[in-house]
């Protein structure tokens, strides 16, 4: 067994400390003839100094001794999953789930395993997906188990197998994804075995759901450092088969810094929006982190070679929010948060209309209309958009958005704009014209509402004045 240093000691102890259900349940099932061991996550991030939320345990207790031993002293518990062994109770503020030993095999052509409860620690440990996830305490004791050398690869800050890396990725196909979410989760990196595994096994992850796999690319992107672990499912090959337009902006050329291809400044702007998240009320934040990466993804379809050398890549932002929609919706994300990626990449280049300020009044009320409930996520994509190394330039783009930022803010002073509605609504325009339900009462709506975007807010005499001029003249 590995030793701990007296530091590493000291953080085990509290971990006890901080939650004193450790001891009262490993003392329960002691009392009952069964071993217990808090296992996994919590173990590495204790030793790690992180905060520990979930309490996770392996015990040598089947589902109905698990509710026995606890029977009495949880204060409620329920089946997470009976079958797999898992047990889930509540106890204060603390939630644990508590799964019989287990000793699996997994079926070639699935990712799910033919469940098989094991008889000791060692076995369940072995079947782990990384070494740093492979350590275990035992209860009450505080004994620290660790068979595989997972303190050794959490002290070189190294993701390595319990097991040979093909047998457990084989075993379960998803572990390759959870390895890059770990590298930007921890700062890890991958044991060169490791990353050998997956680069040749790859084409595996297709055999895994893609709601799973949404999951994993999820856990990845809201990490602290999302860009590392994005590298190695570039690098490893991964990326090909769950988010193919990703390597692909590695084959194209920024038309204004040709030096530098899409796939760096697409990292680079996912990496300056995070830094601009503190703009948000919550994070991290999917939806800005989403819009960022995949903002310029319309740019190999539209590449377009110009006589004179130069590259462009025109409309590439629509194509790019049609192509945001097609691989989110592959990936199982819900509509709304298909809808609001697509509209920010969409609307990521508008921003570059406003030259040095010369839009009028109606055309920034337009721009925070079309954004929406969007408009703040808008203003973290537009500015991280600029990755420039001239920094007269940069500072340039900085305060002409800071301008556009100014005067969003003095309008919105004066007028509701993201909720900019026309002078009159439906029924006033039916009394006005003296027409019944129909298409015509939608083109004299969207007709005051161009006007209330051109002029803003009119008294209702002069917008029923417009609407019957309007009216006559059509």
């Amino acid at each position: 067994m590995a030793e701990l240093t007296p530091h590493e000691r000291a953080r085990l102890d509290e971990l006890r400390r901080t939650h004193p259900v450790l001891t009262e349940l490993g003392a329960r099932f002691t009392e009952a003839g069964h071993e217990i061991a808090l296992v996994g996550g919590p173990v590495r991030d204790a030793l790690l100094g992180r905060a520990v939320t979930d309490l996770d345990f392996t015990t040598s207790a089947t589902p109905d001794e698990i509710e026995q031993a606890v029977k009495g002293w949880a204060d409620a518990t329920w089946d997470v999953g009976r079958a797999f062994g898992t047990i889930a109770l509540r106890k204060g503020s603390e939630t644990l789930e508590i799964t019989t030993y287990r000793a699996d095999e997994y079926d070639p052509d699935s990712r799910k395993p033919v469940v098989a409860f094991g008889t000791n620690l060692n076995d369940d440990l072995a079947r782990r997906d990384f070494t740093v996830n492979a350590m275990a305490v035992r209860l009450p004791g505080l004994e620290f188990v660790d068979v595989h050398g997972g303190i050794d690869d959490l002290a070189d800050r190294t993701i390595r197998t319990p097991i040979g890396p093909a047998i457990s990725f084989g075993d379960d196909p998803l572990r390759m994804m959870r390895a890059a979410r770990f590298v930007g989760q921890l700062g890890f990196i991958t044991a060169p075995d490791v990353a050998v595994a997956m680069a040749e096994m790859a084409d595996r992850i297709e055999i895994v759901s893609a709601e799973r796999v949404r999951d994993e690319l999820n856990k990845l992107l809201l990490s602290d450092h999302p860009v590392d672990g994005l590298r190695v499912l570039v690098d490893t090959g991964l990326a090909e088969r769950v988010l193919p337009e990703l390597p692909a902006l590695q084959l194209e050329r920024d038309e204004h810094h040709r030096h530098k291809d899409v796939y760096e400044h697409s990292l680079t702007v996912l990496e300056q929006a995070i830094d601009l998240e503190h703009r948000l009320d919550e994070r991290p934040d999917l939806t800005i982190r989403l819009a960022a990466l995949l903002h310029d993804i319309g740019k190999p379809r539209t590449r377009r070679f110009q006589d004179d050398g130069t590259v462009t890549f025109h409309h590439h932002d629509v194509v790019g929010a049609k192509l945001v929609r097609k691989r989110m919706r592959a990936l199982r994300y819900s509509n709304d948060i298909i809808d609001d990626v697509a509209m920010l990449v969409e609307l990521h280049l508008r921003f570059h209309g406003y030259g040095t300020g010369e839009w009028t009044d109606s055309a920034v009320r337009r721009y925070v209309r079309d954004a929406g409930d969007q408009l703040e996520r808008l203003h973290i994509l537009t500015r991280a958009d600029s990755t420039t190394r001239n920094q007269r330039k940069a500072l340039r783009l900085q305060r002409t958005y800071d301008d556009l930022e100014t005067r969003i803010s003095q309008l919105a002073a004066q007028e509701e704009l993201q909720s900019i509605r026309p002078d009159l609504d439906g029924n006033r325009i039916m009394e006005v014209l003296d027409i019944g339900p129909g298409r015509e009462v939608g083109e004299a709506y969207r007709f005051l509402l161009d006007l209330r975007m051109e002029r803003g807010p009119l008294p209702e005499e002069q917008a029923i004045e417009a609407l019957r001029s309007w009216w006559a003249a059509r």
